[in-house]
């Protein structure tokens, strides 16, 4: 039995398992091409094939991912419950629309049960997946 999924067809144990309250990682790669994981908060889209991650847009990841240049850099968010396991790999980009932003912590606030303390330096990591694994 294989774990790779569609991440635009996910099937539906395992978008519960995105939909539930979990703490996720984040990696992404230093400009030396070493590897930083961090915790964080991830909103899964399937329809649009996105991952959304909130942050500061002075934080280590936001410059990870901006150093990569406009094409982005390849990331991954994965989770952990037991046996149960989800990762999404993509390409990131970093967006300060205010829109884009806002339609972020709506996501998070719905995900998380609480809406994030207001912060004028807020971007959003977009994550256009290409790839979905796990056990849901």
């Amino acid at each position: 039995m294989t774990n790779q999924r569609d991440p635009g067809a996910p099937d539906e144990p395992y978008l519960t398992f995105w939909r539930e309250r979990h703490l996720c990682t984040l990696t992404t790669t230093r400009p030396d091409g070493s590897p930083h994981v961090v915790p964080v908060g991830v909103t899964y889209d399937p329809e649009r094939r996105l991952a959304r991650v909130i942050a500061d847009r002075a934080s280590r990841k936001v410059r990870n991912v901006m150093a990569a240049g406009p094409d982005g850099a390849r990331v991954a968010v994965c989770q952990v419950d037991g046996r149960r396991w989800a990762t999404l790999e993509g390409r990131a980009t970093v967006s300060e629309d205010p829109e884009r932003v806002a339609e972020a912590v709506r996501r998070y606030a719905e995900r998380y049960g609480r809406t994030p303390r207001p912060n004028p330096t807020r971007a959003v990591i977009e994550i256009a997946l290409t790839r979905a694994m796990g056990q849901g």
